[in-house]
């Protein structure tokens, strides 16, 4: 386990710390908070318009996916890292689905008979109730979705927050959820280049990009979003 990691990961997990707020040891170590609990301030939606707020709203101190029943969208940062850290807390709704999109190739924006849909195309860490459908790992909680399945079932019972971290530190990615380092790959790896294919239309994996919340039509919450840069 990484220096890097174990940092993380006690910054995620102390105890009695308030929701959505640094420590002085995150401070110090470089951390910055993406989310302040109240706002919406910086976040936009995926395309670079300004914030969905008819499917996205803040509840109960957590960016909280909605599904209005016409059309729902993913969010982005601001901020487009090369080499990042970044930590959340998240729960998901009984059946859901949701994901946090990185290196993104592309987005799009186009609407279907759900109405209108605005989305990242890129690699996934993905979120998943594993209770509702366990017959692909690759789509299971922590899976690097469509692609490669998590090492053990590390996902708390639904409602409950888990805390994940997702590290990219050049070409080397890993997942990681509740403690557990439950995925690790290169991105020369061919077959992070056919998921890419498939997902995003193929091309180079992207050098850099900003990091996107995954609305897919599922309730879903986040919090305690931060983000520690690698690459000044």
């Amino acid at each position: 386990m990484r220096l890097p990691i174990l940092v993380a990961l006690a910054a995620g997990l102390v105890r009695g710390q308030a929701a959505n707020t640094l420590t002085a040891a995150e401070k110090s170590a470089g951390w910055v908070l993406l989310f302040d609990g109240k706002t919406t301030a910086g976040w936009q939606e995926v395309t670079g318009l300004p914030f969905p707020s008819e499917t996205w709203n803040i509840e109960d101190g957590s960016l909280h996916a909605l599904n209005p029943g016409h059309g729902y969208q993913d969010l982005r940062t601001l901020v487009a890292p090369r080499s990042f850290e970044f930590q959340f807390d998240w729960k998901i709704a009984k059946g859901g689905n949701s994901g946090v999109k990185y290196l993104v190739q592309k987005t799009d924006r186009w609407t279907n008979a759900e109405g209108l849909q605005a989305r990242a195309r890129g690699l996934e860490y993905q979120l998943f109730d594993d209770e509702s459908d366990a017959s692909d790992k690759r789509k299971l909680c922590g899976a690097l979705y469509d692609a490669i399945a998590p090492s053990s079932a590390a996902a708390r019972p639904v409602g409950e927050f888990n805390h994940s971290v997702l590290a990219v530190r050049g070409g080397h990615v890993e997942h990681w959820l509740n403690g557990v380092k439950v995925v690790e790959f290169e991105t020369s790896s061919p077959l992070v280049h056919t998921v890419l294919a498939k997902l995003a239309g193929g091309g180079p994996v992207a050098a850099e990009s900003f990091i996107s919340l995954q609305n897919h039509g599922s309730p879903v919450w986040f919090r305690n979003l931060k983000l520690r840069r690698l690459d000044r």
